[in-house]
């Protein structure tokens, strides 16, 4: 007979066991047996609201072929979900109406910012109609983010108002750094300059910190888990204290993964420069408090639990938090359901971070 010690010792070593071999295969299990699933339309007080969710990726055969022999090590990273980048419009199809997602505003993770800017502005001009192309097949289910060579902001600056203008996509996707140069230098000023025009928004999506490699090796992906937050944090960070939201007002900015870090410890922000006046330059005077730009950032749902919610909505506010997914990589794989099940947010809430805000922002048919 097994004795309750001999059980309950069991338990620990299988649930020990389990933190090594547990893969996406079970965390999908796991998502699967939440209680509560949406399906589409989705509905909130009764009334229908289209969702529409700002953090989905893909790739394109064509654009990694440029690439060469290097296009497999660059292009099928060995992560869950990486095959399904390369969209097969029915199955991407079926998972969204499994997610109760009405519709993906797709991005392409920067992969060509240290490709000099021939080759560069070749992947981008063929991903940016690509994109154009399967979004005109299915305008009601696909919008995109446009690619943009920003190494070359003359040619980023092109690009973006015909992936705008002509090509009908909603806003360009950026990374988090350009080949050792932040956002916030002045050689970006006329991309913004053109975002701000034109009225779109600029998503921000990290892909680590390379000068931390080292430090950030070992067990638990934490390039990814530490690393891609925080350099989405040190981005919008410089884009706050060097003064680059007060240059540009109107610009509109979605910050991937909840925004990193920034909207989890904002407050910190107001504080350095009174505390170590000299670690800040007196030449920039800040127009508002640190913490009053989180109202020009957007922030994407996926923090995985309604906790998360919850203290984000308490820092930036409802009206800035975006529904966001990361698909085809199974980090939250039913978004919708993340947000009815938080119960701190108003219908109202739950309404506009589901797609009411978005449609507002991409101009869209709610």
């Amino acid at each position: 007979m097994t004795t309750r010690r001999q059980f309950l010792k069991a338990g620990t070593a299988a649930a020990a066991m389990g933190a090594v071999f547990c893969g996406c295969g079970m965390l999908q299990s796991a998502h699967g047996q939440q209680p509560t699933r949406q399906t589409l339309p989705v509905m909130v007080a009764g009334k229908r609201v289209k969702s529409i969710d700002v953090h989905a990726h893909c790739h394109f055969h064509e654009a990694g072929a440029l690439l060469g022999p290097e296009a497999d090590s660059v292009m099928q990273v060995p992560v869950n979900g990486a095959d399904e980048a390369f969209i097969d419009m029915t199955r991407r199809l079926a998972v969204m109406d499994s997610q109760a997602v009405d519709m993906e505003i797709l991005s392409i993770n920067p992969f060509w910012y240290n490709r000099d800017r021939e080759l560069a502005g070749a992947i981008v001009k063929i991903q940016n109609e690509k994109l154009a192309e399967l979004c005109a097949s299915k305008p009601d289910r696909f919008a995109a983010f446009a690619s943009l060579t920003l190494q070359a902001p003359d040619l980023a600056v092109r690009e973006l108002e015909t992936a705008v203008k002509k090509q009908g996509l909603k806003g360009a996707a950026i990374g988090g750094i350009v080949d050792g140069v932040e956002f916030s230098d002045p050689k970006f000023h006329p991309v913004w300059a053109k975002a701000e025009e034109l009225g779109v928004p600029l998503f921000i999506h990290p892909a680590a910190i390379p000068e931390l490699k080292k430090r950030l090796s070992g067990n638990g992906w934490l390039t990814n888990t530490i690393g891609n937050p925080l350099e989405t944090t040190i981005a919008l960070s410089h884009l706050i204290f060097e003064g680059t939201f007060d240059r540009f007002p109107g610009l509109k900015v979605i910050a991937a993964h909840g925004g990193g870090y920034l909207g989890s410890y904002a407050d910190r922000s107001d504080h350095p420069c009174l505390v170590g006046p000299k670690g800040c330059n007196p030449a920039i005077t800040l127009k508002k408090q640190p913490t009053e730009y989180l109202k020009q950032i957007y922030f994407d749902s996926l923090i995985f639990t309604p906790e998360a919610i919850r203290h984000l909505v308490a820092q930036v506010g409802a009206s800035q938090v975006l529904l966001g997914s990361d698909y085809p990589y199974p980090w939250q794989l039913h978004p919708v359901d993340h947000i009815f099940a938080s119960t701190s947010l108003s219908d109202d809430e739950k309404a506009d971070i589901i797609g009411r805000t978005a449609a507002k922002l991409f101009n869209f048919q709610a």
